[in-house]
Formats: C-alpha cells, sequence, structure tokens
C-alpha cells in the first residue's frame, strides 16, 4: 500500500494546498496505483465534480460543492483517477501537528481537528451550500496565493488561514439537521431535532423513537443505513459537543456540566468523556484556558 508522506522543510509552514486537476492529489507523487493512504490530514473540497472513490472500501459519490474530511491512515482509492472525478477543487493537507496539539492528550482531542476523529464508520461528507461556494473558492484562492507569494510572516498567515478554516469545518460539522433537511432527509432531520431538543436529559432510543411514532429497530435501521451511525452514536456526540462547550465557557463543575449534558452521574460522565476525548473533563478544560 502506498503511503504519501507529508514532506517538512526548515522555515516552512506544515500545510499544503493543490488546485485539482492542475496539481497532484498528494504533497508528494504516489508510486503507481490511485490506492493510498497517508499519515496527514485531508479537506478535499469538490467545487465542480461527479462520479465516486472509495475510502476504506466504502463508496462515496462525488458532486458540486461536498467537502471531505479525512483522517491519517484512511485508505483511498481512485478507481477511474482523480482528475476523472474532480473537475475543479482544491486539498488542503497537514500534519497533526500544524496546530499546537501539545497541551491535548493527541491531536483527536483538539478542538479543531475533532472532525477528523470520527472514523470511518461516521459522515465525513459535508456540504457547502450553493449560496457559500464562491467564498469557499476565494478562500482556498487566498491561502494557496499566501502559500506561493511567501512574503515576511507568511509562516504565521498560512497556520492562520488554516485555523480560520478549521473553524469554519468546525462550524459545518455541528448543523446536522439543517444538511439533512436541505437533502430533502426529513426523517433524519426530524430525528436531530429531538435529539436538539432532549439531549440534555437522560432520554433512550425508546424515548426518540416514541417521539417519532416509530419502533426502535426501524428507527435503528434507517439511521445506521443513512448515516453509519446509530441513534446512540449520534445523540452521544451531541452531548459531547455541548459537553466541550460548557467546559471551555464556563466555570460549572464537571458533575453540573455532566448534569446539563443528561449524565447525572458524575463519574459515568467522565468515563464516556474520557473515551470519546483521549483526556478526562478537567484536563480538556485546563488545556483549552
Amino acid at each position: 500500500m502506498p503511503v504519501a508522506v507529508f514532506q517538512r522543510g526548515p522555515g516552512v509552514p506544515p500545510v499544503a494546498v493543490s488546485h485539482l486537476p492542475d496539481e497532484p492529489l498528494t504533497a508528494e507523487v504516489l508510486p503507481g496505483r490511485q490506492t493510498h493512504t497517508h499519515d496527514f490530514l485531508v479537506l478535499y473540497y469538490a467545487h465542480r465534480a461527479t462520479g465516486t472513490f472509495l475510502i476504506d472500501d466504502r463508496i462515496w459519490s462525488v458532486t458540486d460543492g461536498d467537502l471531505f474530511v479525512i483522517a491519517p491512515g484512511q485508505v483511498l482509492s481512485f478507481p477511474a483517477g482523480p482528475a476523472n472525478v474532480v473537475a475543479d477543487g482544491w486539498v488542503v493537507f497537514f500534519p497533526a501537528d500544524a496546530l499546537r496539539t501539545g497541551a491535548y492528550a493527541s491531536w483527536r482531542a483538539h478542538p479543531l481537528l475533532f472532525p477528523f476523529a470520527r472514523g470511518a464508520d461516521r459522515a465525513q461528507r459535508l456540504r457547502i451550500p450553493p449560496a457559500a461556494r464562491a467564498a469557499w473558492v476565494a478562500r482556498l484562492v487566498e491561502f494557496d496565493a499566501e502559500l506561493r507569494a511567501r512574503r515576511d510572516g507568511y509562516r504565521e498567515a498560512a497556520l492562520a488561514h488554516l485555523t480560520l478554516l478549521l473553524v469554519a469545518v468546525a462550524r459545518m460539522s455541528t448543523d446536522v439537521a439543517g444538511e439533512l433537511r436541505s437533502a430533502d432527509e426529513p426523517l433524519l432531520a426530524a430525528v436531530f431535532d429531538v435529539i436538539e431538543q432532549r439531549f440534555s436529559e437522560p432520554i433512550s432510543l425508546a424515548d426518540v423513537a416514541g417521539a417519532l411514532a416509530l419502533t426502535p429497530g426501524h428507527l435503528t435501521t434507517v439511521v445506521r443505513r443513512k448515516t453509519g451511525r446509530t441513534v446512540q452514536q449520534w445523540l452521544s456526540e451531541r452531548r459531547m459537543q455541548e459537553a466541550r462547550r460548557l467546559l471551555t465557557e464556563t466555570d460549572l463543575t464537571v458533575a453540573a456540566v455532566g448534569r446539563r449534558v443528561g449524565y447525572p452521574d458524575a463519574s459515568y460522565f467522565i468515563r464516556r468523556f474520557r473515551a470519546d476525548h483521549e483526556a478526562t473533563p478537567a484536563q480538556w478544560r485546563q488545556a483549552a484556558d
């Protein structure tokens, strides 16, 4: 399996931008096949595209406005070649330590890198709304120009561009219900509405299903088939999102944060948080200060 390795240079910011199909898909030329993995994080924006490619043997369709968030180690495959999928697009790639992650237990615990830590069994495709696509292209063009011009302070400027880009991605990844409505998925949007309204309560799968007049089994099947995740996983993610916000923006005790997000047992909340973030709530709060 070819492994693309991020090529670092002294004094060069650890981030690269490529415009497709003009430039290689990865930071270095791959030997032979179009199937490969990589040791860096990837943002893959398809501005104009049609076709399919694979992530860890799962087929993904690619259309205009798709933004893929891809973690290190995931296997990408372009059976027809990238140029036959994306007519106009951008790739941003950078190692996990491009942002300062030393304060966190691992890069997966970094707030701005959290979307990359979802794993292959979760949704990794975000949709850029048509009205916002020109602004996304302009942002990427400016980012690319900064890296090419290499003016004074360009290293700091490039990392600032990367940070703002990741903030935009993190904000997009939280609006799941709105994304599903725009994709004409009313049932899934309704599921996320229930989760949004009641995640602070100790609700169960049966409670969510009952609110939608469905059986738990049917709801589980539909949600897993369409999103690759279970209702419980989505509920846990929403709770952890709110927990991260409360830990960084308030002085509530860890136990109070747990109660606010539906975990009345503080010990259980701490175990769940540590399992998802490789850090305890207290460690997360300390690193964010």
